[in-house]
């Protein structure tokens, strides 16, 4: 079974060598999409012998799509350059790699469950896990689709389960995170807007406390102690924003 392992990549050096390590002997070809690297990136890839392709930033949509119209192979692992498989998740899609190509009545798909490394450890409750995501599957049967972030991936098929995790090394430290939520939160209103969503008065404060509470007690993040407490906080303070900015807009 041939597979493409697809990444959509803008001054990753420090990420994307851990990331093509993990999966660079599962797959027959690495497709890179560079909307515009100025560190080490490109020479990275080199060095993984993967295809690097440069291609204009046009949203994480567009930027996955085209992605995945340069890979060679039907099916494509679709990976961020912030992630790698972990040790369990490399030896299931090794198994499928060696194996034959799916028959008619075969998954179009597997998800996998990712887990986020912050503040020195893996988080296993709250909002954040599990993540289950899609990114094994066959390009023929999806398509990315979504608003300026967020993106989510549209499949025809039938999905199975995988029991290796996706590690996401996603926030350097909290600094980052809060960066991070005002530019993700300003992607979402505009989002929004342009789909004629709208927002009240009570919005923000409302949709911002519920989460604080899904987060809390019914996603567990109370388990996690003062680091559960501070990822439901900033996590519901996000939401805050993105209704507040909506608002704003409107």
């Amino acid at each position: 079974m041939k597979i493409s392992a697809c990444i959509i990549t803008k001054n990753e050096e420090a990420n994307l060598p851990r990331c093509l390590k993990s999966i660079r002997d599962l797959v027959d070809e690495i497709v890179i999409v560079d909307s515009g690297s100025s560190d080490r990136t490109p020479f990275i890839a080199t060095e993984y012998n993967a295809r690097f392709i440069k291609h204009d930033w046009e949203g994480y949509v567009g930027q996955k799509n085209f992605a995945l119209s340069k890979a060679s192979y039907n099916w494509v692992f679709s990976i961020d350059a912030d992630e790698e498989l972990s040790p369990e998740l490399q030896d299931e899609i090794k198994k499928i790699h060696e194996g034959p190509e799916p028959s008619y009545s075969a998954p179009v798909g597997y998800q996998v469950s990712r887990v986020v490394f912050y503040e020195g450890q893996w988080i296993r409750f709250g909002d954040w896990y599990p993540d289950l995501l899609v990114r094994l599957f066959d390009r023929r049967k999806a398509s990315f689709a979504g608003g300026k972030v967020h993106e989510r991936l549209e499949i025809k098929g039938t999905i199975d389960n995988l029991s290796g995790e996706l590690h996401h090394y996603t926030y350097k430290d909290v600094a980052d995170q809060k960066a991070r939520i005002e530019y993700y939160s300003t992607l979402w209103a505009e989002t929004a807007k342009a789909e004629g969503k709208k927002a009240g008065f009570l919005d923000p404060y409302t949709h911002s406390a519920w989460r604080l509470i899904r987060s809390l007690f019914v996603k567990g993040a109370i388990k996690g102690g003062t680091l559960g407490w501070q990822i439901a906080r900033l996590n519901a303070h996000e939401v805050y924003l993105k209704y507040k900015k909506l608002s704003q807009m409107q």
